[in-house]
């Protein structure tokens, strides 16, 4: 695992500057698996992520350009020099999107966008095939805060989950997947939403980008709510034998973020990553999680 003394908004700091854009008033808008930050003189947002995910970012960025190009909603990088490397970080710059206040968008919105993203040919980006966990087990296995039972029960878990995965028939076919489509990733103006974070888009079943929607119930997300996303897409899930595969498999990929970020200190992520962790080994598929 990569480490590095500069901190994730001196490593922004920096880029702005090998850019020429003014850094004053730097402001966080997000810390999660990503630190994201707003750059109010350039209207720009900075995305500061880890240096493992260069080519996942480096594809991100001409994937979107193209999704653009295609009419699709999508947020767009900047016309400058990127990704940038910077003391073991890798700096990508996007445009703003302001939110108003009030309610975010409905999945309904994603529903619709996932249903014009899928019926698009292959992108002329050389796209990894999906594959599940593929991210998180390095972070389980190199985590120094996860004590070794629960190292060994996620990987096992995972092994469980991903050789049943492997034997799952996917109605929907395959083609290019967003690889994290959830609600949380649209971004919304009043009138249109627009989907963000496409550093895991891969070729791999449909279903993996809905399944994620269904998996929010985690989270608060209603019976409603569900069936608008699945009319607004056109098909529901509800019904289908690897749906559980599917949000079991997701349960599991959002402890990486958890996990990083308790590694490094943050004691509400290790509280968090507790809960879930404890939530997850009595079986328990209905207790709500917190957001971040």
């Amino acid at each position: 695992m990569t480490t590095t003394s500069l901190t994730p908004q001196g490593a922004a700091q920096r880029a702005c500057k090998v850019w020429g854009l003014s850094a004053r008033g730097i402001s966080p808008l997000r810390t999660h698996a990503t630190f994201v930050y707003f750059l109010p003189h350039a209207d720009a947002v900075v995305r500061v992520s880890r240096v493992e995910q260069r080519a996942s970012l480096q594809r991100a960025i001409g994937l979107t350009r193209w999704l653009a190009g295609q009419g699709l909603e999508v947020t767009e990088s900047l016309d400058v020099s990127q990704p940038l490397d910077v003391h073991g970080y890798v700096i990508t710059l996007w445009r703003h999107y302001p939110q108003p206040d009030g309610t975010p968008p409905g999945p309904e919105h994603l529903g619709r966008l996932l249903n014009l993203l899928h019926r698009l040919p292959e992108p002329p980006i050389d796209l990894p095939a999906y594959r599940p966990h593929l991210t998180l087990r390095p972070v389980v296995e190199f985590s120094t805060v996860l004590a070794p039972s629960d190292r060994e029960w996620i990987l096992a878990r995972s092994d469980e989950l991903l050789d049943t995965y492997a034997r799952l028939d996917f109605p929907l076919g395959q083609g290019l997947v967003h690889g994290d489509a959830y609600p949380g990733n649209t971004l919304w103006d009043g009138t249109v939403a627009r989907l963000g974070d496409w550093d895991e888009a891969a070729i791999g079943p449909r279903e993996t980008d809905l399944a994620n929607t269904f998996q929010g119930v985690r989270f608060g997300r209603t019976t409603a709510q569900l069936r608008a996303f699945s009319d607004a897409y056109g098909y529901d899930l509800t019904d289908w034998p690897g749906l559980s595969v599917l949000t079991e498999l997701r349960d599991l990929h959002t402890l990486g973020s958890f996990i990083r970020r308790a590694d490094v200190g943050d004691p509400e992520a290790a509280a968090q990553l507790t809960f879930r962790l404890d939530t997850l080994k009595r079986g328990d598929r209905t207790k709500s999680w917190a957001i971040h």
